[in-house]
């Protein structure tokens, strides 16, 4: 019997504003360079849909559905705003719903070349989910579904079971991401089209395959070879879709029974591990990728030159460390680690990525201005 399984990102990032040093050079807060306003604005617009699906979730669960939640360490700390929210997810995990770890940050701190920093984000964010959900997350989801050649590694160390990473063409080579891959620790590949499907296309009344109705789905995956369909997409496309009216909420109530029709069932990564057998992919050990393919992160100079200051900092920062302003300061450094930061760089942003990538460059520049006055 196939089965499916689906994994949910639960992330509101904290955007950067235009930054101009027009009120001189001084110690920074959070809101020097973050618009604080306009991330409180975002999650207060985003509440009535999340709670409407997770009421959704909650019917797809009593429906025999079963979902994995990789919700941010960010996003957590944004609940201290409206507590409701952590009840609604709180409900989900009561109702079985399981919860897997990542960055605490949304970080790219997996590519520094010193795992430390990417290890305590990892550690704070498990931390934070066992305390708010009393679960310990044996499941691990990278910011962007990242995966590098050391992480395997690193995640065994951690005691992880398993990681979801992205299921891209460089690591297939024309497999199928069907299928749970094992290297040190077992892999799941996303179903990018699948995945997409969901994600992307929903809402599109030009897309061939509008309108996207439960049993229509069900039969697509059936109609394939293979173990196991890892579906992937982030919490904030699901609240879009309902924005523009579409009926995301009743495909997801009316999925469980749709699967059960075509003979697939719901697991968690942690049941797929105990019903099918890891096969070989030799390139999951040697090849690195991301959300739509490494080129998204690190495509272009800005990007890379971007992510050599964040490793600069770094260091800097662990030579500040006993500082009375280290936690304030390593606080924002982690918040510029975010990965929507790099993806405002990438070549394919025509968003004005240029003119984003001269703010991030005003913002971090400051920041290391900052730290190196007190390293002094």
């Amino acid at each position: 019997m196939q089965s499916v399984c689906i994994c949910s990102e639960v992330h509101l990032p904290c955007v950067l504003k235009w930054y101009w040093p027009s009120e001189g050079y001084h110690s920074p807060e959070f809101e020097t360079y973050f618009d604080q306003p306009h991330i409180y604005s975002t999650l207060e617009k985003n509440i009535p849909q999340i709670i409407s699906m997770n009421e959704a979730l909650l019917d797809s669960i009593d429906n025999g559905a079963k979902y994995t939640f990789d919700i941010s360490g960010i996003f957590l700390d944004q609940c201290k705003w409206n507590p409701a929210l952590i009840g609604s997810f709180q409900e989900l995990k009561d109702r079985g719903a399981s919860f897997s770890a990542s960055p605490y940050y949304h970080s790219v701190s997996s590519l520094f070349p010193d795992n430390k920093e990417f290890k305590e984000q990892v550690s704070m964010h498990r931390n934070k989910i066992k305390d708010i959900f009393n679960i310990n997350p044996l499941t691990f989801i990278n910011s962007e579904l990242i995966l590098t050649k050391e992480l395997s590694t690193i995640l065994k160390e951690m005691k992880f079971k398993c990681l979801i990473s992205e299921g891209s063409e460089n690591l297939l080579y024309g497999s199928d991401p069907k299928h749970i891959y094992g290297d040190q620790i077992p892999t799941l590949l996303r179903h990018i089209s699948l995945s997409e499907d969901i994600e992307s296309r929903f809402s599109d009344q030009k897309w061939i395959g509008y309108p996207l109705i439960a049993d229509k789905f069900a039969s697509w995956i059936a109609n394939m070879e293979g173990d196991i369909t890892t579906l992937h997409f982030k919490y904030s496309s699901m609240l879009a879709h309902q924005q523009s009216r579409s009926d995301i909420l009743q495909f997801l109530i009316d999925l469980p029974a749709s699967f059960e029709k075509y003979g697939i069932s719901m697991v968690t990564p942690e049941e797929a591990l105990k019903k099918f057998k890891p096969k070989e992919l030799p390139s999951i050990m040697n090849r690195s990728t991301s959300r739509y393919g490494m080129h998204n992160l690190m495509g272009n100079h800005p990007q890379h030159l971007y992510l050599h200051e964040l490793i600069e900092i770094g260091k800097i920062m662990e030579s500040i460390k006993g500082a009375p302003e280290y936690d304030k300061l390593n606080c924002i450094y982690r918040y510029l680690q975010q990965s929507e930061i790099l993806l405002e760089m990438g070549s394919e942003n025509n968003n004005h990525g240029y003119e984003k990538a001269v703010n991030i460059f005003s913002a971090i520049s400051d920041f290391k201005r900052a730290i190196l006055e007190v390293k002094v």
